[in-house]
């Protein structure tokens, strides 16, 4: 395969393309079971907002960290391989050059506020709204996360992904109950997720100076911090569920019993290996939430 298509699939993290679709959508199909109606159409345009801007974020992430991903990088990091196909950081190691980089965002971004601008106002308005603050919020938590004392980064910065599903919903949807229960319910796992992520790359962190949660606190305060908003996670999930069917309250508590799993053996094992070995177990849980969703309003 060429190279410089290996740098761009590495970019962009084009091996996950399909869960962002699935979990914008499954906004989507919330406002079509409130608001009735359905449109193929709507849904296909919906799926390549979320694919398009989505993808545009992840290269926001590198631009912005550009510099400082040259610090104790290790292209054989098997976390940096399970985020990077081939495990390639391009902008830093000089694959991708800092301008075509800000070009690609910049043309994913355009193409996704083109789409978004096909739908109608309201709805519109509300979506782009959430894509300029998502944009905005990942390049502050990527800056401030580099000098801190309190993680005013992470639980700010996470805000960005908890709102996806919600655009989703307000492509069709107007704000409303759901919209906030969708929110109060995801926040926390990205909370949980996030602490995965930081557990798992905490030696790296170290080196380039990034005041995460277990640089901040240690390793075992990074894993209580998981557990607490694991279990506020649950907590918020029994308010969600009642906008839900059967087919969701069966997925999510096949999810809820892999989340059990995955922290016991954090708790248990107490390190960045473990870390690495449960992160596949949250995103299985983001994909079964999404399904779960789109299946209930399907049957």
């Amino acid at each position: 395969m060429n190279e410089s298509l290996k740098a761009y699939i590495d970019l962009t993290r084009a091996h996950f393309f399909i869960a962002w679709p699935l979990l914008f959508c499954s906004g989507l199909v919330l406002a079509f079971e409130n608001y009735g109606g359905f449109s193929w159409p709507l849904l296909l345009k919906a799926s390549l907002i979320a694919l398009l801007g989505f993808e545009a974020g992840l290269v926001l992430n590198d631009y912005v960290d550009r510099d400082l991903d040259k610090k104790g990088f290790r292209s054989k990091d098997p976390f940096n391989k399970y985020w990077r196909f081939f495990g390639r950081r391009p902008v830093a190691e000089g694959l991708i050059s800092p301008k075509r980089t800000l070009m690609l965002f910049l043309g994913l971004a355009g193409l996704a506020a083109a789409l978004i601008f096909t739908l109608p106002a309201p709805n519109s308005y509300y979506v782009f709204a959430i894509m300029l603050y998502s944009y905005g919020i990942e390049a502050f938590y990527q800056i401030k996360k580099r000098k801190q004392n309190f993680p005013i980064a992470q639980l700010a910065g996470r805000t960005d992904f908890t709102l996806f599903p919600v655009a989703g919903y307000l492509c069709y949807g107007q704000p409303d109950m759901t919209a906030l229960l969708y929110a109060l319910f995801f926040y926390p796992w990205t909370m949980a997720h996030l602490g995965t992520n930081d557990l798992i790359d905490i030696k790296n962190d170290r080196i380039r100076g990034m005041k995460t949660i277990p640089v901040l606190y240690g390793m075992e305060k990074c894993i209580h911090w998981i557990l607490g908003f694991t279990l506020l996670h649950f907590l918020m999930a029994g308010f969600f569920l009642k906008e839900l069917g059967d087919i969701a309250l069966y997925g999510f508590a096949l999810a809820f019993l892999m989340l059990i799993g995955a922290n016991l053996y954090l708790l248990e094992e107490k390190s960045p290996e473990a870390g690495l070995k449960v992160l596949p177990v949250f995103h299985g849980t983001m994909l079964i939430y999404a399904i779960s969703i789109i299946l209930d309003f399907v049957y």
